[in-house]
C-alpha cells in the first residue's frame, strides 16, 4: 500500500520513466507507449526510494520557509545579490508613492502616511521591493548582455523580467529572453551566468556539447555558478511561496 499520492505526465520525448519529488507534488513521466500497469509497478519499485525522498524534500521546504521574513519590517535583514541587507522602513507624509533607494548595501523604504497601517504596511513594503528588484534586474541584464553578447553578436529581441517558480531563464524561438527576478537575491556572478545561459541559447536551441562549449567560451567559470543554483535555488523561489 502507498503512502502517498501521484500524478502521471505522459510525454512524447521520455524514453522511460522517472519521477520527480517535490514539496507540494510526486510525479512520474512516462512515455506515450506505457501502460497503467507497467506505472503501478515501477512506482511500488520505488516507492520507498520516493518515501523517503518525499520526507526530506518537505523537510527542506520547512528549513527554507524561516529564511523568508514573516514581515517586512524596519530592522531585518533581507537577501540581496547573494548577502543580507538591512532594511530601514520610515513614514512621511509628502509623498504619494512608496520610494525605496538602495544605498551603502541597505534598503531604505519610505511609506505615504496614507499607505501605511499595522495590517497592511509589511506588504506594500514588500511589494516595493519586488517593483524595485524586477526594474534593477532588466538593467543589470542588459549590461551583462551588452558585456557578453558583443562577442558573439548574440543579442536577443526583448529581454521580460519574470516571476517563475520553476524557471531562472528561457529563451524564445522569436529570440526573446525571460529572466527570473528572484536571481537579484543571489550573487551577481549567478544572474550573470543565467544571461549568458540564455543569450548562448541563441546561436544553440539545446543543451548539446556546442551550446555548453559555447557558454564556456563566454563564462569558463560557469559550472561554479551552476552549482550554487542547485545548492541554494530552492531557498530563493521560497520567496514566492
Amino acid at each position: 500500500m502507498l503512502n502517498f499520492r501521484y500524478t502521471v505526465r505522459r510525454s512524447l520525448r521520455a524514453k522511460k520513466l522517472r519521477v520527480i519529488v517535490t514539496p507540494d507534488k510526486i510525479e512520474v513521466v512516462a512515455p506515450n507507449n506505457t501502460s497503467e500497469k507497467q506505472v503501478r509497478d515501477f512506482v511500488k519499485e520505488h516507492k520507498d526510494w520516493i518515501e523517503r525522498t518525499y520526507s526530506k524534500v518537505k523537510d527542506q521546504k520547512k528549513a527554507i520557509k524561516k529564511t523568508v521574513p514573516e514581515s517586512y519590517k524596519d530592522g531585518i535583514l533581507i537577501p540581496f545579490r547573494g548577502g543580507p541587507c538591512k532594511l530601514n522602513v520610515s513614514k512621511t507624509s509628502s509623498a504619494c508613492e512608496t520610494q525605496v533607494v538602495y544605498k551603502k548595501g541597505e534598503f531604505n523604504v519610505v511609506i505615504p502616511d496614507l499607505l501605511s497601517n499595522k495590517n497592511d504596511e509589511s506588504e506594500w513594503v514588500h511589494q516595493a521591493l519586488i517593483i524595485w528588484m524586477k526594474q534593477q534586474a532588466y538593467k543589470d541584464v542588459w549590461e551583462i548582455v551588452e558585456e557578453y553578447g558583443q562577442k558573439k553578436n548574440l543579442y536577443p529581441n526583448a529581454i521580460r523580467i519574470k516571476t517563475q517558480k520553476s524557471r531562472w531563464g528561457s529563451c524564445s524561438a522569436k529570440r526573446n529572453i525571460n529572466i527570473n527576478w528572484l536571481l537579484m537575491l543571489a550573487p551577481k556572478a549567478v544572474l550573470t551566468y543565467v544571461v549568458i545561459h540564455e543569450i548562448c541559447h541563441l546561436k544553440e536551441m539545446n543543451h548539446s556539447a556546442r551550446f555548453w562549449d559555447l557558454v564556456g567560451e563566454h563564462y569558463p567559470l560557469y559550472q561554479q555558478q551552476r552549482d550554487w543554483l542547485k545548492k541554494n535555488g530552492s531557498s530563493l523561489m521560497a520567496f514566492i511561496g
